[in-house]
């Protein structure tokens, strides 16, 4: 079984059922309304992978710049999750940054959308994604970068 096919899986048991793929409504897509109940559930990496699926079939670059900004902030969140789950983890205690970077990176692609986009209210997302790129945590990554060694040319 292929990623895709567990994907599937793993949306229809999240429903009720079959998924029906054949959806032209993005809205009512299942893999976009699993998205949001993966999201909801803070299930951020399951959500990543489920909406993955949409975007690497997208050939509309606008609709699929639309995905990569939700896949984004969920992924922002998964290094979040991370982080302040295992903080003295050697590899998930340097996970703010990514985070920063991808909630910066999410709200760019997502803004051209608001303020609403198939059913989302992209404008409140938007500002979630800015409070969560400016939280306060953003002092102790300045301190992290600065604490690196300088490169030698």
């Amino acid at each position: 079984m292929n990623k895709g096919e567990r994907i599937s899986r793993f949306v229809a048991e999240l429903g009720s059922g079959d998924v029906d793929l054949t959806h032209t409504d993005v809205a009512r897509h299942p893999f976009y309304r699993a998205f949001f109940l993966c999201w909801n559930e803070q299930r951020y990496y399951e959500a990543h992978d489920v909406l993955e699926q949409l975007w690497l079939k997208e050939t509309n670059s606008r609709e699929a710049d639309f995905f990569k900004g939700l896949i984004q902030a969920a992924g922002a969140f998964v290094h979040l999750q991370k982080r302040f789950g295992h903080p003295s983890h050697a590899k998930h205690s340097r996970r703010l940054f990514p985070a920063v970077r991808l909630f910066q990176l999410a709200e760019k692609n997502l803004s051209i959308f608001a303020p609403r986009h198939h059913g989302l209210d992209v404008a409140a997302l938007c500002r979630l994604l800015r409070a969560y790129a400016d939280k306060s945590w953003r002092p102790s990554i300045k301190a992290i970068l600065g604490r690196r060694k300088p490169r030698r040319s």
